[in-house]
């Protein structure tokens, strides 16, 4: 991925703060983003995808459901790059209410051992 569309990327609001839910929750599915973020399921599948379509998210199917992860083969300096954005936006309200959102969800899909 080139340097312009990382930061392409991670300009978007939306994408930073399920980036930052990924940064601090791991794996989640698409149904927990749309809990967290409380948007609609078609614009958050429309973001994941542009995340997915650069390399910056990895998904894993299981069933109905898509789960997404931080991509753990990024270059040493996109990990530093998201770690940096990640931390700088750690502490907004918007992502702490993110994350207090997504840990009360009742019904998250239960993960199942990956091979």
């Amino acid at each position: 991925m080139e340097q312009t569309t990382l930061f392409q990327i991670l300009g978007d609001e939306t994408r930073l703060r399920a980036v930052a839910l990924m940064a601090d929750a791991g794996e989640v599915c698409v149904c927990e983003l749309v809990h967290a973020l409380e948007l609609p399921q078609p614009k958050i599948s429309r973001h994941m995808a542009a995340m997915r379509d650069a390399g910056l998210v990895v998904p894993r199917r299981d069933a109905q459901w898509v789960f997404y992860d931080l991509n753990p083969a990024l270059p040493d300096w996109q990990q530093q790059v998201v770690a940096a954005a990640v931390e700088g936006i750690r502490n907004e309200s918007a992502v702490v209410n993110d994350r207090k959102r997504l840990k009360s969800m009742n019904n998250r899909p239960v993960r199942c051992a990956v091979a």
